[in-house]
């Protein structure tokens, strides 16, 4: 291999020039109008969405089909879904715009730029309100854009550059996500005053688990425990930690909940803590971020980890 400091084996204007072999199709708003189809399955939804025409959405298409020289999208109904390579294209554009929308985000002061922060249902019912309230007083300059969607979903958007902060359970294990400060939490079965108790476990068997939406955690938590029962109890999915609640508050079965979502029931009496062997489970909440976090999520982190600033959640810096 060549000696790169050596000036005879490394060329400046030869190196720039290898840069700039981007095809000129791929423009970003091509890119920007291709994702559009891929997450809105058609060409009119996509035009709907950009304000722009669909014969404007199918050339931009169009376009990037003849540069890679393959299909991206198969017709299915009234609609079109992405190919394979549609879908593997469709990966690498959400990481490009995600990093260009990073870099141009490190470029501005962290009191004033925008912070992307996603987040699971639960912390945002819960944590989420108090924290932003006092961010948002300390430091009124800084933009929020805030997600909520299932953890695994929120993990793939911070893996694209398309989020600067993760607030959710554990990080995957390889991600390369790194947990940057973490708050005490657990997890308890929850159901109506007089629910259990005929068990060696304190459940009975007969009573429905009300579990959670695919994609949560907490569901996958659940049907863990439920593996280890014999017969198993049946299920009903409601989807979300609000209906869990409710149905469970009305009798219609338990739920694994996190202890901040049920702490207003359980004072009240509305719900109680069901006896069940391997609960309590301990479940930190956790704030990620890539390997180079932004200034925004590090000026989030400070103020959260500031024990009297960020009000009665602060959490715990790790490291």
């Amino acid at each position: 291999m060549p000696d790169r400091l050596s000036s005879e084996a490394f060329d400046p204007l030869q190196e720039y020039a290898g840069l700039a072999t981007v095809p000129a199709a791929l423009t970003w708003s091509r890119l920007r109008t291709f994702l559009a189809v891929v997450d809105f399955g058609g060409v009119a939804a996509a035009a709907d969405l950009l304000r722009v025409t669909a014969p404007a959405v199918s050339a931009a298409v169009s376009v990037l089909e003849s540069e890679l020289g393959t299909k991206l999208f198969a017709k299915s109904g009234r609609g079109v879904v992405p190919t394979e390579a549609g879908l593997v294209f469709a990966e690498h554009c959400r990481t490009l715009l995600g990093l260009v929308q990073t870099a141009r985000e490190a470029t501005r002061d962290a009191e004033t730029a925008r912070l992307r922060l996603g987040v699971v249902e639960t912390a945002a019912e819960t944590l989420l309100p108090g924290l932003l309230a006092t961010f948002s007083t300390r430091h009124p300059g800084v933009e929020l854009a805030i997600v909520v969607e299932p953890r695994d979903e929120l993990f793939a958007r911070l893996g694209h550059h398309e989020l600067d902060l993760v607030l959710a359970g554990r990080p995957p294990r390889g991600s390369g996500f790194i947990s940057r400060a973490t708050r005490e939490n657990s997890l308890i079965v929850v159901g109506a005053p007089g629910t259990g108790g005929n068990s060696t476990s304190g459940q009975r068997r007969d009573e429905v688990w009300l579990l959670r939406g695919h994609g949560s955690g907490t569901r996958e938590t659940a049907l863990g425990l439920l593996a280890r029962m014999e017969p198993r109890p049946g299920v009903l999915t409601l989807g979300t930690q609000g209906a869990c609640l409710a149905a469970a508050r009305a009798g219609l079965g338990v739920t694994l909940v996190h202890l901040d979502a049920a702490k207003r029931d359980l004072e009240l009496g509305a719900l109680k803590e069901v006896r069940q062997r391997g609960t309590p489970l301990r479940r930190p909440w956790h704030l990620c971020t890539g390997p180079r976090p932004t200034r925004v999520a590090e000026l989030f982190l400070a103020h959260v980890t500031d024990v009297g600033a960020a009000g009665e959640h602060p959490f715990r810096a790790v490291g």
